[in-house]
């Protein structure tokens, strides 16, 4: 009885096969999103670059007109108004937010009982959707029978006065959003060694001290990412003002979305509302970046 021949040995694939077999793996990993985000971020961007340069209405429909939209947009009083606006509006929220986290944060780590409590109190705002946020301070600071003017006696009309309107809608932007600058800040806390802390109270540091020479240092990349994250959204300021004063009284409160909102969807100019979006993303990016270096020199220095 014969026996059969051995099976020959195969042979291992190349290492340029499998380098082709690692990139076809990861290629299509990626491909979801890459095609996600070539749909419904890039081509939505192209589009209104290509229509900030048309007189189209609010379907898209129009003809070319050049940089007509552009030279519109920086000659008209009301699209100055709403930079200074949102400017101002940032200057109300993005530091102040920060500190006032950066505080929060700093005492309740201090608390040795009902710390999860309290930080649970100061997140809970942030999980609320803006119209409840909005329907809680228009009652609170109702000029008629609003609770605050009810306790301290005010009169203010706290959203449709000129002078308080807008600081009133920073103030409720601020109570909405700093639990979660005061998460960020608690966990920044918390990854420094306390080996440094307990170095450094050998050496006779402490107060003062200990957050200039210690804290603060091995805060700043936690507080340059918030700083960054607030600007940026402070920049699309738009739900709170709408909700609470439409952009009045008298544009006090009009910022740059808003002001496009108004130009798209009410007067039906898809083209020049386009313009003012452009024009939105290149300050963001603009102002993103400079913030970005001076952040990074401070972190040097």
């Amino acid at each position: 009885m014969t026996s059969s021949p051995a099976p020959a040995p195969v042979a291992a694939p190349g290492r340029a096969t499998q380098l082709r077999q690692r990139y076809l793996t990861a290629a299509l990993l990626v491909l979801p999103f890459v095609a996600l985000y070539l749909l419904f971020l890039i081509y939505p961007t192209l589009r209104v670059l290509q229509l900030s340069f048309t007189n189209a209405d609010l379907s898209g429909n129009g003809s070319y007109v050049g940089i007509q939209n552009y030279t519109r947009l920086f000659g008209e009083p009301t699209f100055w108004t709403a930079l200074v606006n949102t400017l101002l509006f940032i200057l109300l929220t993005a530091v102040p937010n920060t500190l006032i986290g950066l505080g929060l944060a700093l005492l309740i780590l201090r608390l040795n009982r009902l710390k999860n409590l309290v930080l649970a109190a100061f997140f809970l705002p942030y999980v609320l959707p803006v119209s409840v946020v909005t329907n809680v301070w228009n009652w609170v600071l109702d000029s008629n029978f609003g609770l605050f003017n009810f306790l301290t006696g005010s009169t203010v009309t706290w959203f449709q006065d000129p002078v308080w309107a807008l600081p009133s809608v920073a103030f409720v932007t601020i109570w909405w959003t700093v639990g979660f600058n005061i998460l960020l800040f608690i966990a920044g806390l918390r990854n420094i060694p306390p080996e440094i802390y307990e170095a450094a109270a050998l050496d006779g540091a402490a107060g003062w001290r200990l957050f200039r020479s210690i804290t603060w240092p091995n805060l700043w990349p936690v507080t340059s990412l918030i700083l960054l994250l607030q600007l940026i959204a402070q920049f699309k300021i738009f739900d709170q003002i709408y909700l609470l004063t439409q952009g009045g009284p008298f544009d006090k409160t009009l910022v740059l979305l808003l002001y496009a909102y108004r130009e798209g969807f009410q007067q039906q100019h898809g083209g020049y509302s386009s313009t003012i979006g452009v024009v939105l993303m290149a300050v963001i990016l603009l102002v993103s970046a400079i913030q970005f270096r001076l952040l990074n020199r401070g972190e040097r220095s």
